[in-house]
């Protein structure tokens, strides 16, 4: 999309934005030449990245409809991105149309095309927040007005903790998110793994240098690092910790070429 007229003002244009470039990797127009640029030169330093973008998004469509099925009916979405196919309260409110979703992104575009799509649509609300700021979302007034925390919510953090440092204190992060949740409630993760091979992991290391260079790059983490940020107030659910493809895919997909460096699961609260 060459018009930046629905750009918020203050947004940098001139950068790539994690938002923007992951919106472009899916397909989407909220992009803008540098987010473009910005993704052909990571995808060609890292052929899978659009596989592993598309198995991501996937992934968070099943896991939705999982928990939805599982009786889940609030949902806080916390990086939650730029609006495309699948979103989150499409899916909860096609299983339970009274479920609540509220989306927090750090990305003002995000903010501004979810509260466009979300017009009219009373159980679903957005605002602008920031992860490593966990409290000004658990207290944010319209969070609290739209989601009941005695009663179980699914926390989504969906390719957003590798944006997270280790001097940012993940683990604390998610620790604090799950002291607001009672028991019962969910915990979910994507996040970015290390490859399998020897030529994978150069190939990574190349795209991840890259993001190095922009306002937010990225940590790679294995099942074991993953593991422990979710922490001893979280049990994993079967199948634990594993490839976005493994994670009950559907039977369409059930072919895909498997993602290792795609890693999710989901954890119930204690």
């Amino acid at each position: 999309m060459s018009d930046a007229y629905w750009v918020p003002e203050g947004v940098d244009i001139t950068v790539p934005d994690a938002s923007r470039v992951y919106d472009y990797a899916l397909g989407g127009v909220h992009n803008f030449a540098v987010d473009r640029e910005f993704w052909h030169r990571a995808e060609a330093a890292f052929p899978g990245a659009g596989l592993v973008a598309r198995a991501n998004r996937a992934f968070l469509g099943r896991a939705v409809r999982w928990l939805a099925n599982a009786g889940v009916r609030q949902f806080l979405d916390i990086g939650s991105g730029i609006p495309t196919l699948g979103n989150v309260h499409e899916v909860a409110q096609e299983a339970n149309p009274d479920a609540r979703v509220m989306y927090v992104d750090l990305d003002p575009i995000a903010v501004q095309q979810s509260r466009s799509l979300l017009t009219g649509n009373p159980y679903a609300r957005v605002i602008e927040g920031d992860l490593r700021k966990p409290d000004s979302i658990l207290y944010h007034p319209d969070v609290l007005q739209l989601l009941d925390f005695a009663e179980p919510v699914a926390v989504l953090t969906v390719a957003v903790l590798h944006f997270v440092p280790d001097e940012a204190e993940p683990a604390t992060i998610v620790e604090r998110i799950g002291e607001s949740l009672v028991g019962g409630s969910f915990l979910v993760i994507s996040h970015l793994g290390p490859a399998v091979t020897p030529d994978g992991r150069k190939q990574q290391e190349k795209a991840r240098q890259l993001y190095e260079k922009t306002p937010t790059p990225v940590v790679i983490r294995d099942a074991g690092e993953i593991a422990d940020l979710v922490g001893d107030q979280f049990e994993l659910i079967e199948p634990g910790i594993v490839s976005a493809t493994d994670w009950h895919p559907d039977p369409d997909e059930a072919d895909d070429p498997p993602q290792p460096t795609a890693l999710v699961t989901i954890a119930r609260k204690r």
